[in-house]
């Protein structure tokens, strides 16, 4: 057949396949004659609309509420709908915002309906968790904030603090992300009273796991660790085998987080595995679920010092989220950006910053173009960014002009990066003293040291005060103070005291094969050479020589990050050893 339909006829489409194709080729045609379709046939429409790249019409119908409410309830095409929503996103077609206007004025609409409220209330609950999880937080907020004004206005029985309890969960993870505190406190507050009161009826037919796990990502957010570590013990204490698998997952990742900041890493280990393999085995490698458990297991391996293995692991994390969200999305700016800080720690003593650098730029140009102008989210991304510039200046020191250009770029995302922790957390915040810290780092290669000294003092002051004096970022700080004084101030005595402190600090933290003792030790070899303290350069050299030796072996032991082999275990034995430990 020379007229082309030979190829139709033997084509390896199903008969479905190919009709789903010729009405998504004449879509405006058959428009009119599509909304009785089933939802599930509807959707196959809309992805074959995807594939083709035909975005405008995609984005016209996303953006229709009572259309997109259709496909929210598509639920075994999850990613799909993330792929298919995003799609017009990037392109500039506002679909996330549509909604959420339409969704304040279906509100509005049915305020003097009660019969219409509780399916508004609904499809605000599902409406509100999607966008929250397709990365659009603002919007999110926006939807789920006027929930809560239904869910407010009808709070009778029990029944109804849980659904609203359920909004206010929904609504503080949107908020937490998107560091919207002052709307997150609220949120707090509220959920707190729904709580109370369900406990003054007797109701225990309700869990909270799930909500005191987004209670410490809030305080965890804010930096405030010590409400965090508290509020993911709570949500671990709830936590029952009948919850829906993504509660747990949550519950034990954020529980992992908070050990490792308390610096509790047996007890971390254990429930981030957990939760890497329980997603694996529910929703598979390619699920942002996994990413998210990813991402938080790369926080576990670099701060525990596996560094390789956190690289491999936020490598992966990235992959996944770009082949769902694309390009231009928070998640993968996030993604981007604990990748680049992962690189900047592994190249930190070999200088190639290339790559490191190219992610964290890749993140603020993501951020940037989402998010409004001096948005806290922007101040980690700058701070990497400067660190990465600040070892590419020094490397570049041959260049002093090059050198001071970087210097003064790195200068001016760090004071950025300050301005906007202080004005979101105030002077007394761990954020605003590693943002001194910073700075004090930054001074020293500048060579203004008095102004390097009372960063470090600072950073070292807060920290102090509100992680106790032994405390990794403390024993940073220190170490960093010390290098000023042995290296610039020729104040050798002070920077010996300096040393050994975050000597002791390291040693009981993370044991004589740490990677952050070389600094220390090779310091310590500074200051005596230049006292002339000939015993105790023999001494530090053997002590050097033999971490060099731990250091090689402690490379040779590591695992692979992660068992392919490895099965989820029961979730009452994970949380009695936890206890027990």
């Amino acid at each position: 057949m020379a007229d082309g339909r030979e190829s139709q006829l033997f084509s390896s489409k199903s008969l479905y396949e190919l009709c789903v194709s010729a009405v998504a080729d004449r879509f405006r045609s058959y428009k009119p004659h599509l909304a009785d379709l089933p939802k599930n046939v509807r959707f196959d429409l809309y992805y074959q609309l995807y594939r083709e790249r035909r975005l405008c019409i995609l984005g016209a119908e996303l953006s229709d509420l009572e259309t997109f409410s259709k496909m929210l309830k598509v639920t075994n095409r999850r990613i799909h709908l993330l792929q298919i929503f995003q799609a017009p996103m990037y392109h500039g077609i506002r679909v996330g915002k549509n909604l959420a206007v339409s969704y304040n004025m279906h509100c509005f609409q049915v305020r003097e309906n009660p019969t219409a409220q509780d399916k508004t209330i609904n499809l605000g609950l599902r409406l509100g968790g999607f966008l929250s999880d397709a990365g659009w937080y603002s919007e999110s907020e926006e939807v789920l904030s006027a929930c809560k004004e239904l869910c407010i206005a009808n709070n009778q029985t029990p029944e109804d603090w849980c659904r609203t309890l359920d909004c206010c969960h929904k609504l503080l993870h949107a908020q937490a992300a998107y560091c919207a505190f002052d709307g997150a406190a609220e949120t707090h507050q509220l959920a707190i009273e729904m709580i109370e009161q369900l406990k003054n009826a007797q109701y225990n037919n309700s869990n909270h796991a799930a909500l005191f796990a987004e209670f410490s990502v809030l305080f965890f957010i804010r930096s405030e660790y010590d409400q965090a570590y508290r509020w993911s013990i709570e949500a671990l204490k709830h936590l029952k085998p009948s919850l829906p698998a993504r509660v747990i997952i949550d519950v034990l990742r954020q529980a992992a987080k908070s050990c490792v900041v308390k610096r509790e890493f047996q007890k971390a280990g254990l429930l981030i595995r957990e939760a890497v393999y329980l997603a694996r085995e529910i929703f598979d490698t390619d699920h942002p679920k996994y990413s998210d458990v990813l991402i938080d297991y790369g926080f576990y391996l670099l701060n525990y010092d596996s560094i390789i293995n956190s690289v491999s692991v936020y490598k992966t994390a990235l992959d996944i989220r770009r082949a769902i969200f694309g390009k231009t999305n928070l998640h993968v700016a996030l993604a981007h950006e604990d990748l680049a800080y992962a690189l900047y720690v592994y190249e930190y003593s070999s200088g190639k910053f290339d790559e490191a650098s190219d992610h964290a730029g890749i993140a603020i140009d993501i951020m940037e173009k989402l998010l409004p102008p001096y948005h806290l989210m922007l101040a980690s991304a700058k701070r990497v960014k400067a660190l990465i510039l600040e070892e590419i200046a020094i490397d570049n020191a041959s260049t002093p002009l090059s050198e001071q250009n970087l210097l003064l770029k790195s200068e001016c995302l760090h004071l950025s990066a300050l301005h906007l922790a202080k004005t979101a957390f105030g002077e007394r915040n761990v954020q605003t003293a590693k943002h001194y810290g910073n700075l004090g780092r930054l001074y020293q290669s500048m060579r203004k040291f008095e102004e390097a000294e009372a960063m470090h003092l600072k950073a070292i002051r807060i920290k102090e005060e509100l992680l106790g004096p032994e405390d990794y970022e403390v024993g940073l700080s220190i170490g960093h103070l010390a290098s000023l004084y042995n290296f610039h101030m020729n104040r050798y005595r002070d920077a010996e005291k300096l040393y050994y402190r975050s000597i002791a600090i390291s040693l009981k933290l993370f044991g004589k094969s740490y990677s952050g003792l070389e600094y220390d030790y090779r310091g310590l070899l500074h200051v005596y050479n230049k006292l002339d303290e000939y015993e105790k350069i023999l001494e530090y050299t053997d002590t050097l020589n033999h971490w060099k030796e731990l250091r090689d072996k402690h490379a040779q032991s590591e695992d692979p990050p992660i068992d392919v082999q490895k099965r989820p275990q029961p979730i009452a034995n994970i949380i009695n050893v936890f206890f027990s430990m």
